[in-house]
Order: structure tokens, then C-alpha cells, then sequence
């Protein structure tokens, strides 16, 4: 393999780098094992599922039976029809079971984004004690998942947020891979609740849970009610307002069904990707190049670093149970994944995000504003 100029150099800085990674990656393991807690529940508090749905036609129809069919007893379903433009709304009409609350709305109003406003439009129909909010393309795994998953978050010190690791599926899992690869490498959660940093602060959207009286208080949707990446934000927000996010492992209760194409990943991704990396052109550089030094290149420094990064890719696949071939091209995703960031950044900076029909983040800013 042919090596980079200056590699003597750059080997033990990227060496180090990896080390630090690998730290974060093992210290994630521990963490999410002990978060395994389950507390029992005399009283169980009344639950509302809240769902945002955007033309999610054949993913409700996986997840409404997965949701209705849990044994736990108290709980609600709010599902808001984000202005779909397919047969979402006939789906939520065909549910009958008085568990199910379908909203109809058009879209969001000026200010805001689609999923913030309908998740904040959930929280407004809802009844429960806590809220779990979970993404369309989500299912139930089994019958007693929402009870585990009430049990998980019960045994969590009052002042916590949870949110979770869930089994991730899709149609380009050459992408949707790194998805938990970037959660378990790129964020030491235990150190989350010691370091008052708000940055290391964050939710996974897909799934996350609060109280209602918190959620009431805080508004937590009108806070990043213009932010594409909301999930982070939030996860920020509440950190800044003395709430520590807590991951749990949740790939026993949920599995997410991410994209149905490789296409409708890529466009995706892309939307969040340079938001992820700082969401400005300085942070975006510094970090892009810290991603293809330690990801791409570095095998090209020396070739143990391949070893680690295959490895690292392994381990983060088998504890979120995907493929092992998957990790035996885990270059050619971080090729990949690098090419995302860097169409991610130039899509933003050019005004050309959207996704299901909308434009979003600058691309949004630029639309003209409404005629009175």
C-alpha cells in the first residue's frame, strides 16, 4: 500500500487519535450495559407515544400494528399527518382502536420546520405522564417492549432525558451503518453527565422520552423550532437547563427502518451531515479533516491503522447487530460517508437542501416570504 508524504510524522498523531477513539468506543460499551436497569412500577404512568409522519403510508403500516398490540396498558398514540401528499391519512383513518389519535395538518407555519412543529403539535393532543417520541419508520419489536422500555427509563435519576440506541435497518446499511458507528466513537457519554459542556449534549430523534410537566416547562420543539438537526438540539438545550441525556440500549424494544433506497439515503444524510460537523464553513473544515485524516487516509500513514478501523467499524456492527461485511468494506464506507459530508456542506452553502418535497435549513431561509 502506498504511503502519503510526511507519514513518519503523521503515523503516532493518528495513532493517538485512534487510542482516544478506542477509549470512547469501549467506555460506551460499559456505560450502555449498565443503563440495562429496569425499575419495577407500582403505578404505571400513563404513556403517549408521539409520532410525526410525513408521507410514511408503508412505514405506519409496520409500526401502528407493533405500537397496538404492546400488553403494557397505559398508553396513547398521537400521530400528526405532517401535510402528506400519499395515503398517510387514509392509514390512520383505516386504525380503528380508540388508543389511536390522528391529527391533520397542512404543514408547518412560518418559522418553523415540519418535524419540530408536528412534534409540538403531538405534545399539544396529548394525555400522558410521559412522552416517548418515536420516528415513523420505527416498530416495536415485541409485545413487552414498551414495557421495558418504561421500566429502563424509570430507573433513571429524575434530572435525565432519555434517549436510545435502537437496531438500526435500511436499504443502504453501507451508510446507515455509520449511524451507530458515529454515536458509539464520537461521543464519550459517560462523561456526559460529569462535563457541564452543553456540546456534549444530544438525543437520537428516532426515539427519546421525557416527563410531561418537563416537557410543558421547557417547550423544548419551540426552542430549536427551525433547526433541521432538532434531535441534537434538543439533547443541548435540555443539558443547558440542567438535564442530562441518558443513551440506552434499546435494540431489543425498537428497530428503525431507516431508507428504502440507496438514493433516498444519500439525500437523507445529506441534509444533516454538515450540520453534524459544525454547521459552519470553519467548523465544517476543521472536522472534515479530522474525519478523512483518521478514516480515510490514515491506512495510507501506516497500515495498522486499517486494522483499526476495520476493527473499530467490526465492533460498533456487531453490538448493533449488522452484517460482518459491513466491516470488512468499512473503508469504502467512510469513503463514502466523507463524499456526504462534503456534498452535505456544498448543498448548504448553495441552498439546494430538501427532503419529502420541502426545502429546508438555508435553502429555506432563501424562499421568498409569503404575499399578504
Amino acid at each position: 500500500m502506498p504511503t502519503l508524504p510526511y507519514a513518519d510524522v503523521l503515523a503516532p498523531i493518528l495513532a493517538g487519535v485512534h487510542v482516544l477513539i478506542w477509549v470512547t468506543l469501549l467506555a460506551n460499551i460499559v456505560y450502555l450495559r449498565r443503563k440495562r436497569t429496569r425499575a419495577s412500577i407500582n403505578q404505571a404512568p400513563f404513556v403517549s407515544i408521539l409520532i410525526p409522519a410525513r408521507n410514511e403510508e408503508e412505514n405506519l403500516k409496520r409500526l401502528l400494528p407493533s405500537l397496538l398490540k404492546q400488553t403494557y396498558e397505559a398508553f396513547e398514540v398521537v400521530v400528526v399527518d405532517d401535510g402528506s401528499t400519499d395515503g398517510t391519512w387514509d392509514v390512520l383513518q383505516r386504525a380503528d382502536d380508540d388508543r389511536l389519535r390522528a391529527v391533520r395538518g397542512d404543514g408547518p407555519p412560518p418559522g418553523w420546520l415540519g418535524k419540530p412543529h408536528a412534534c409540538y403539535v403531538a405534545a399539544s393532543h396529548a394525555n400522558g405522564d410521559r412522552y416517548l417520541f418515536l420516528d415513523a419508520d420505527t416498530e416495536l419489536r415485541d409485545e413487552q417492549a414498551l414495557q421495558r422500555i418504561v421500566e429502563r427509563q424509570s430507573a433513571l435519576p429524575d434530572d435525565t432525558v432519555a434517549t436510545g440506541l435502537p437496531r438500526l435497518r435500511g436499504a443502504a446499511q453501507v451508510l446507515v451503518s455509520l449511524v451507530p458507528n458515529a454515536i458509539l466513537t464520537g461521543l464519550p457519554w459517560p462523561l456526559v453527565r460529569i462535563l457541564r459542556m452543553k456540546s456534549l449534549g444530544a438525543l437520537n430523534g428516532q426515539c427519546w422520552m421525557v416527563g410531561a410537566d418537563r416537557y410543558h416547562t421547557y417547550e423544548p420543539h419551540v426552542a430549536v423550532k427551525d433547526k433541521v438537526l432538532e434531535d441534537v438540539e434538543i439533547g443541548r438545550y435540555f443539558k443547558g437547563e440542567g438535564f442530562t441525556p441518558a443513551l440506552l440500549d434499546v435494540r431489543d424494544e425498537i428497530t428503525v427502518y431507516m431508507y428504502r433506497s440507496f438514493g433516498d439515503a444519500w439525500r437523507g444524510f445529506r441534509k444533516n451531515a454538515y450540520l453534524i460537523l459544525g454547521g459552519s464553513p470553519a467548523s465544517f473544515v476543521a472536522l472534515y479533516v479530522f474525519f478523512l485524516s483518521t478514516f480515510v487516509l490514515s491506512p495510507f500513514v501506516h497500515p495498522g491503522l486499517l486494522i483499526s478501523i476495520v476493527l473499530l467499524k467490526g465492533t460498533t456492527d456487531r453490538l448493533t447487530r449488522f452484517s460482518p461485511l459491513y466491516a470488512l468494506i468499512a473503508p469504502i464506507s467512510y469513503l463514502l460517508g466523507s463524499a456526504l459530508q462534503l456534498d452535505s456542506a456544498i448543498s448548504h452553502w448553495s441552498g439546494r437542501v430538501s427532503w419529502k418535497g420541502r426545502q429546508v435549513g438555508d435553502a429555506r431561509a432563501k424562499e421568498p416570504a409569503p404575499q399578504s
